[in-house]
């Protein structure tokens, strides 16, 4: 299964010295996530704001009281959360390379303050709105994103392979925003509301057709309407589906969890005659579900609704609903079409009337799936306001709430008593506003007892088209972009596997053995699969090398050939056959047009070895004295690449290849220089030097390598490996290349 690849695609002479790093401060813990419901604690998330819609921070535990299903409960745990982040003092920072990108912030759990999704209902979108969305996501990346955001940005009406991963990367999200555009194949419109037109029979009556009754006129309509009815339950269901998909897996990300959602709305009651289903005055009550004054509901599109808000309030997801149509007027306008204008008589004004009233109605009806879904999971609608940036900010700036806790009573969880067990909180304080969750089922879905899943097929497709990753056997994916001469271009992926997550079985001949399922599966930016890679795994070892396999895991390497250049997500899952346990990881990997490129550098492949070990393979004179922890590690760069965990005391060598490179009389001039950085602060910084490639013939795609040693005395944690190569023959524009990879250290 393990399959080796040589160094030997990089040139071995290492012409810089070995550096050494010095530590940097370790960081701060944050907040943990809100606990979720359990049966012998309920701990909910409550916003509290004054009138002016400012969170108040200082409620006392005696000013708050909690029931369940008109129940007065004991309030048992009470304190408060808040997103007021204290700004760090400014650090003074070498001076930094005009042009030079720096390399994004690597995220651990537990650096996590928010985690957001901001969710594009693509499937309900009209152009117009599709386009304010677009320029709203910019601006929350250019102004609104903090370090500690977690980010997915995810469109409902794309394909499984479209979902983009939660991630602290904004070049990554910049390209899931440029992804953002209006879906043909949804419900979106060019404008808000379709341009009103007359009916075959209205045509014919205006053209002087007799026999056309005015029941035939209201049977044409029925039927259109009828088909609109249809075609609107099914693209709202596709939406409520992949808000489902997306909060189910939600619940195990760090942080505070929040939703923001942009839609142009959907209903979830039906309309007859024009009537609205409840009062404006009671727009997303609970209570009015099921009143409306036809007397029906679109069943389908309710249920739905009512288990998504039942997940969400589980997994401790907040729901921030914002209409992208903004302040909308639902007149009369230039487009619409009547069947004859000219004759303004009782029938023709009625007819303008309606249409105009009919605008207004599904204006309002379509925002009431909106206000439901924000209200009843405790965060708030953005309606009727023009400014989509200013609602993202009010999104984000109630990310402080209070956690209260009880114990419920005995039945709570009883289905045949309370199959709904409604909240309340109540604040014994003026002027304030209340908002938290309405309630849960005594059971969902979620609860019930899990079947193991033994259709290896439909269980290893399910984690890898999950968006988030599954974590029951521990995967580390690094997909490499390269391009060759031969191969065009292509993605290196090195998948790292711990063996410990295996179940393993001892054979009569005293081995162990391990049969597992790999699935790989590569998307472009439109969701679709491009290719895949599905192998099945036979691992037996020895018994002297059954442990430490155990401890290290090992690594499994595949080539995707990239028919164009473009956006792609890497999907890898595994499967292990004994204990049908399953794991999956997944990254974005952008593969540059070389056509319309200037320099680029490819992947980074690494190696790491003792420093004896690299002074032997450097030709040094004399062995430098190392401690026995690095002396005793060997060089394995499928390992090194894919798994990038190496010790303090070691050298980290590295290799990347240069192409497009400007060329005069044959000759590139090429500098490079290598930066490493923890927590974002530039930790190393090596000298700019040319590159010599008197050792490569004249190659046309060069290679670089060189090593950096990690220091003894260097603290514990994530960095992130730079390599800047600049391109003194090319245009301004096009002269700086950067390529980065992320490590970690471990004692």
């Amino acid at each position: 299964m393990k399959r080796s690849i040589g160094w030997g695609i990089f040139v071995l002479s290492l012409a810089g010295a070995v550096r050494s790093q010095q530590p940097t401060p370790k960081p701060s813990p944050t907040e943990g996530e809100v606990v979720k419901i359990a049966t012998s604690v309920i701990q909910i998330d409550v916003t509290v704001t004054d009138r002016r819609g400012r969170i108040v921070p200082d409620l006392r535990p005696d000013e708050v009281e909690i029931y369940e299903n008109g129940e007065k409960q004991t309030v048992t745990g009470f304190s408060f959360v808040s997103n007021v982040k204290t700004a760090p003092k400014e650090k003074k920072k070498e001076p930094e390379k005009a042009g030079v990108p720096e390399p994004p912030l690597v995220l651990r759990p537990e650096q996590v303050r928010r985690t957001i999704a901001l969710v594009v209902d693509d499937l309900t979108l009209s152009f117009e709105s599709a386009a304010h969305v677009r320029q709203a996501l910019k601006k929350f990346l250019d102004e609104q994103m903090q370090d500690g955001d977690l980010v997915g940005i995810i469109r409902t009406g794309a394909g499984i392979g479209a979902l983009q991963q939660f991630t602290s990367n904004k070049a990554q999200l910049y390209a899931a925003v440029e992804r953002v555009r209006w879906n043909s194949s949804g419900r979106g419109r060019f404008g808000s509301f379709s341009p009103t037109e007359p009916t075959m029979n209205e045509r014919g009556r205006a053209l002087g057709d007799t026999e056309v009754k005015d029941a035939d006129i209201k049977s044409e309509k029925d039927f259109l309407s009828g088909f609109n009815d249809f075609q609107e339950g099914v693209f709202t269901t596709g939406t409520l589906g992949a808000l489902k998909y997306i909060v189910g897996g939600m619940g195990e990300l760090p942080g505070r969890k929040s939703v923001i959602l942009f839609s142009d709305g959907f209903q979830i009651f039906k309309q007859n005659g024009g009537g609205r289903a409840v009062s404006r005055n009671n727009l997303g009550d609970p209570a009015q579900i099921g009143t409306g004054s036809d007397g029906s509901t679109a069943s389908r599109t309710l249920e739905f609704l009512q288990n998504l808000v039942d997940i969400a309030n589980r997994k401790s997801v907040v729901f921030y609903t914002i209409d992208a149509r903004g302040l909308e007027d639902a007149g009369i306008t230039a487009a619409d079409q009547f069947a004859d204008p000219t004759l303004l008589d009782q029938n023709a004004l009625q007819n303008i009337q309606q249409t105009a009233s009919d605008r207004s109605n599904e204006l309002f009806n379509t925002q009431q799936g909106l206000v439901y879904l924000a209200k009843q999971t405790g965060g708030f609608p953005y309606i009727n306001q023009n400014d989509i940036g200013n609602g993202i900010r009010e999104a984000l700036d109630d990310q402080s709430y209070y956690l209260v806790a009880y114990e419920p009573p005995g039945d709570t969880f009883d289905p045949k008593t309370h199959r709904f067990n409604k909240i309340e909180v109540k604040v014994k304080r003026d002027d304030v506003r209340v908002r938290h969750r309405s309630g849960f089922f005594a059971q969902s879905e979620e609860d019930k007892p899990i079947r193991v899943d033994v259709n290896v097929p439909t269980k290893i497709m399910k984690a890898l088209t999950s968006p988030f990753a599954v974590n029951d056997i521990d995967l580390r994916l690094n997909a490499l972009f390269g391009h060759s001469e031969k191969r065009g271009y292509y993605i290196h992926s090195f998948l790292h596997i711990e063996a410990k997550d295996l179940n393993f079985i001892k054979l009569a001949n005293g081995q162990y053995q391990a049969v597992f399922d790999v699935l790989a599966i590569s998307y472009g930016d439109n969701g679709v699969p491009v290719d895949k890679n599905n192998v099945t795994g036979t691992m037996n070892f020895k018994p002297e090398d059954y442990e430490r396999i155990r401890r290290e895991g090992f690594s499994y390497s595949f080539i995707f050939p990239v028919k164009k250049p473009g956006a792609y997500q890497m999907r890898v899952a595994l499967l292990d056959r004994g204990s049908k346990q399953v794991g999956s990881a997944n990254q974005f990997v952008e593969v540059p047009d070389l056509k319309k490129h200037g320099v680029t550098l490819s992947g980074i492949v690494l190696e790491n070895m003792s420093l004896a070990e690299f002074n032997r393979l450097a030709g040094a004179a004399q062995e430098k004295a190392v401690s026995s922890a690095a002396s005793s590690v060997k060089a394995d760069p499928l390992q090194d690449t894919s798994l990038r965990k190496f010790k303090r005391g070691t050298v980290l060598r590295y290799g990347v290849e240069i192409y497009n490179p400007k060329l005069a009389a044959g000759q590139p001039q090429i500098c490079i220089q290598t930066r490493v950085f923890h927590d974002r602060q530039l930790v190393y910084s090596g000298r700019e030097a040319p590159l010599d490639l008197t050792e490569q013939g004249g190659a046309k795609e060069p290679v670089f390598t060189d090593a950096v040693q990690l220091g003894e005395n260097l603290l514990p944690g994530d960095y992130v490996l730079q390599v800047v190569v600049t391109d003194g023959l090319a245009r301004e524009k096009r002269r700086i290349a950067t390529q980065y990879v992320q490590f970690e250290v471990v004692e």
